[in-house]
């Protein structure tokens, strides 16, 4: 029976082993695939609580198993944390033993030179150590090269050059795997250090960078709302967008003022959809727009409000819908709801209907319907603010309305108690998204270092030399020189580099033809 000791030591060399780092990287990415197709309650939790209320047991199961959390779960921690600490054990004697590759001599020449798959022989005037000094030279600095000496039974001593290149090779190996090591911490740190959050602005007022005022803030799990970088977008400006012929979108702009620190100066700058602001570390983006109508309600005892509301775009060509809520400007004291639709470029479809043609502001409408009765804003509960709940509430009026008195439609409509609303005009509104990363540069960092590391790998070949000198004659007046070559790979075409390499050494060292001992080749027709 195996003890406990050889048990964990059986244990951690599979754990360590390349084929388990693989299978390890897969699961990880097949552990990843229910992050794309669930809602993931971190990101968006009323998503998630339809998927349960719509799904019954399925829902619940899946829940229980932390699917609709999954980057936060045991599973997928566990599989994480063992591809990591595969990784390490796999590394660490790698490096160790190429570390000591690097210290280590190139391997002594074989007995016969001739008998490798590329081989050449020729003399030359030089004495061994002059001869030997020349192909030192000669293969510096690509070839890692080390000189020994032969001593033999009789006769006088040889000199051997053992030479190699290629262990960048193994290097880049290393570097993608180190890489891919750190990525997996740095991506571990990112998911606890970051943020992201939403906002929707209209043209005017901005905002500051505190949790209450994001529509939607996702924190990593090590950051509190006390940690959020401290500026402020002070003032949308103005918002920018151009089209092509075509009607696609050519170019958004968002000018705005923004100001770093709780007192900073006043700052101006453009965003883009590339060109995000960078403020304390935060990149603040530009990622859609819309329409923000403004009306004005008068009720017959004289009071008067206007409040311009975001709508949403319903389509491309930015056909938008929202809702105004009026508490008490109804008949007796009830509410005033306003369902509207806004057509930047509108196209009458018949019957009053109501669409845009394209994104681009020409003569816009909006069309409306007024409800009076209860809007369940006292109710306590929460509710959209782009829809009006109309369960407690009467229809009271219908109508299109324009800008100014000279379209096909009027800008005033009255209710049959005597108020008017008035459409007065448009804003437009931008979401700004804040994401804060601090990985994020150092994992871009490393993503280079992995794509080098492989690319060395996979292009680097690996290649072994020798070269014999010995005295050819008694007199000691000729050096033969015997070469070696071989591939510790097969892809590249050593046979050229060789060659190329003879060349260079026949060169140097004044090679002339010589006739030759029995059982050395002079090389390949």
């Amino acid at each position: 029976m195996a003890s406990p000791r050889r048990i964990i030591r059986r244990g951690w060399r599979q754990l360590t082993s390349m084929r388990t780092a693989l299978v390890l990287l897969f699961l990880l990415a097949l552990a990843a695939v229910p992050g794309s197709l669930l809602p993931q309650r971190p990101l968006n939790p009323p998503k998630v609580q339809s998927y349960l209320d719509s799904h019954g047991s399925w829902g619940n199961f899946l829940d229980k198993i932390g699917a609709f959390d999954v980057f936060g779960s045991i599973w997928f921690v566990a599989v994480y944390l063992l591809l990591w600490l595969s990784l390490i054990g796999c590394l660490i004697p790698r490096i160790t033993v190429y570390a000591k590759a690097l210290r280590a001599k190139p391997i002594a020449a074989p007995r016969h030179l001739s008998r490798l798959s590329e081989n050449a022989a020729f003399v030359t005037r030089l004495d061994p150590e002059r001869a030997a000094a020349a192909v030192r030279s000669t293969l510096r600095p690509r070839w890692r090269n080390a000189l020994r000496v032969e001593e033999q039974a009789t006769g006088p001593n040889r000199l051997a050059i053992s030479a190699e290149k290629g262990y960048s090779r193994e290097a880049g190996n290393l570097v993608f795997h180190v890489s891919l090591l750190v990525a997996l911490v740095l991506i571990a740190a990112g998911r606890l250090l970051s943020y992201q959050g939403s906002v929707i602005v209209q043209q005017g007022p901005g905002f500051c960078n505190t949790a209450p005022v994001y529509d939607s803030l996702h924190l990593g799990r090590a950051v509190s709302t006390e940690k959020l970088a401290k500026f402020c977008i002070d003032d949308l400006n103005s918002f920018v967008a151009t089209y092509r012929p075509d009607g696609t979108a050519e170019q958004f702009k968002a000018d705005v003022t923004y100001s770093q620190g709780l007192n900073g100066a006043p700052e101006h700058d453009v965003i883009t959809v590339n060109h995000p602001l960078r403020l304390e570390g935060d990149r603040v983006y530009l990622l859609n727009h819309g329409f923000a109508p403004t009306v004005t309600v008068r009720s017959p005892d004289g009071r008067v409000t206007t409040d311009t509301e975001t709508f949403l775009p319903q389509d491309a060509v930015y056909t938008s819908e929202g809702a105004f809520k009026f508490q008490g400007l109804g008949p007796n004291g009830t509410d005033l709801g306003i369902q509207g639709l806004f057509a930047p470029d509108p196209v009458d479809r018949g019957n009053g209907v109501i669409v845009s043609g394209s994104p681009q502001i020409n003569n816009p409408v909006l069309a409306v319907i007024a409800f009076t009765g209860d809007t369940s804003l006292g109710d306590g509960v929460a509710q959209s603010v782009y829809s009006l709940n109309t369960s407690k509430m009467k229809q009271v009026g219908l109508q299109n309305l324009s800008l100014g008195t000279n379209g096909k439609y009027k800008n005033v409509m009255t209710l049959p108690d005597g108020t008017t609303i008035t459409f007065d005009g448009y804003k437009q509104w931008v979401t700004l998204q804040v994401s804060h990363d601090p990985t994020q540069f150092a994992l871009l960092i490393v993503a280079v270092l992995m794509v080098a590391g492989l690319l060395g790998s996979l292009a680097v070949r690996r290649r072994r030399l020798w070269v014999r000198l010995r005295v050819e004659d008694v007199e000691g007046s000729r050096t033969l020189v015997e070469v070696g070559g071989l591939a510790r790979t097969d892809a590249g075409n050593f046979h050229t580099e060789f060659e190329s390499v003879l060349a260079a050494l026949r060169t140097a060292l004044n090679a002339e033809p010589a006739d030759l001992p029995v059982g050395i080749s002079a090389g390949k027709d």
